[in-house]
Order: structure tokens, then sequence, then C-alpha cells
């Protein structure tokens, strides 16, 4: 079985963001982690190779440094790594990531590819199920289980309060919640081998079914209107009730005034 897992290397909001003049995430001046729901796409892939066997993939796009993304797949057990890089990529939305990522997933044999839900600079969850349509494979979305059975996948699917059991014939793409499972630490053993792999590097040349009006900045038909860093919450209200029951008398007003109650 061939997996391919796509992951992006993401900053690390808890350091604050920092933008571009053109309203583009400025990603060299801030700390990268790999996103959560990716990572833990990754290691369901990696749980699917330990029971059944398996070629992991993984493939990341962004700038030179998302290579620290694919060593730390590599120490975690993947087997391959790729990553898409170019200057005329940059700025891409979900319109011409999902293009550029499938044209690069198209250079490989697959039979089950997993990406995360949405991703945390984003939160838009639209480039996993956009991969699958430009790739013509069916998707499954919102994945708290994933199981394979012969050529079948199973996904436990959330839904609100409940959940779907839906079933897939491969190739099939499933996108993961970070809620799936809990990711394996790196060994030192495979940090001492993640540098010695080699990562397979491709540019905007060497993906000769992408358009190329569907590259970049200029490939994405969505608009920044305007980008911030986080909003500053004021002081609040504090309240010291003298008894319990004029605290709960206070709370309850609260959600009175709010419609709650």
């Amino acid at each position: 079985m061939k997996i391919i897992v796509c992951v992006k290397q993401v900053p690390d909001t808890k350091g604050g963001v920092k933008f571009k003049p053109d309203g583009t995430l400025d990603r060299n001046a801030m700390l990268s982690i790999m996103n959560p729901d990716d990572k833990a796409g990754l290691e369901a892939a990696l749980r699917i190779k330990d029971e059944q066997g398996a070629e992991v993939t993984v493939i990341t796009m962004g700038m030179p440094k998302a290579e620290d993304v694919l060593r730390e797949a590599f120490a975690m057990g993947a087997d391959n790594g790729v990553l898409v890089t170019d200057p005329r990529l940059g700025g891409a939305d979900t319109w011409a990531t999902s293009q550029t990522i499938a044209a690069a997933i198209r250079k490989f044999d697959y039979d089950l590819i997993i990406t995360g839900r949405q991703a945390i600079d984003g939160d838009t969850a639209q480039v996993g199920p956009q991969i699958s349509e430009h790739l013509g494979i069916p998707v499954i979305s919102y994945a708290e289980e994933i199981k394979v059975e012969g050529d079948s996948v199973i996904v436990k699917r959330q839904y609100d309060d409940r959940h779907h059991i839906l079933k897939a014939q491969l190739p099939c793409l499933v996108t993961a919640l970070s809620e799936l499972n809990q990711p394996r630490y790196m060994t030192p053993g495979g940090i001492f081998d993640a540098f010695e792999k080699e990562i397979t590097v491709l540019n905007r040349d060497d993906l000769d079914t992408l358009e190329d009006g569907n590259v970049g900045l200029k490939g994405s038909p969505t608009q920044i209107a305007k980008a911030s860093d986080k909003v500053a919450k004021g002081a609040g209200e504090k309240v010291v009730p003298e008894s319990a029951n004029e605290a709960a008398d206070y709370i309850l007003g609260k959600l009175a005034e709010k419609f709650v109650i």
C-alpha cells in the first residue's frame, strides 16, 4: 500500500503573526511547526504502516525551510519526503495551493491520501477536498478514525453531536482531525536517520500538469481585504460577591442579559 500524507509548515501562533505589505503571511519572520491536523493524519498513516505494511510519502509545499517538517516526518517514521518549492508558487490561496499539490501528487503512485482537516493559519478546510476534486477521487472529511480493509477505507466521520461510518473504495482522500489520535514522538534514532534521508524537491517546471493560470498569487482568486494580528481583548469586569447567593444572582442576571436564558 502506498500512502501520501500532505503536511504544512504553519506559524506557531503562540508567538504572534507577521504580515507582508500585500496581506500575506511573512513566514520567514515567524517560528514554525507542523500543522496539528496534518500531524494526526501522518500518525494515522504510520499506524496503518505498523499494522499492515505501507510506504508513507509526505508532501509539503512551501519555502525551502519547510524541509524541517519533512525531517520531522522522517524522524516519526515516514519513508519519503517531497518538497514543492518555488518563488513562483508563493502567495497561493486554497485554489492555487490545491492545484499545485494535486499536480505534485500526480507524479507518484498512491492508494490513500491523508490531509489535515484544516491549517491553523487559514482555517478554511478547503485544500483537502479541492485536491480530491482535482484528482477525481472520493473524499471523506473530518475523520475521527481511519481503518483500511482490503481495497477500501472505512472512516468514522465527525458530524455535529454524532458521527457517520463511511466506506469508500481506494484510491480515496481522507481529511483528519487533530483529535484522531495522539501523534508519536520522534525517536533519537529516527532524528539521526532523518538527516541521512534525501528529500525530493519539485519546482514549478516539474509540475507539467499545472496550468500557469492556477499558480501562486496571480492564480489565486481570493482577494485579501485586510489582515491583522490577534485583536486585543479588554480587561473585562471583575466582580467580588459577598456570598454564593450573590454570585449566583449575578451570573443568572448576565445570562438573562445576553438572552442565554
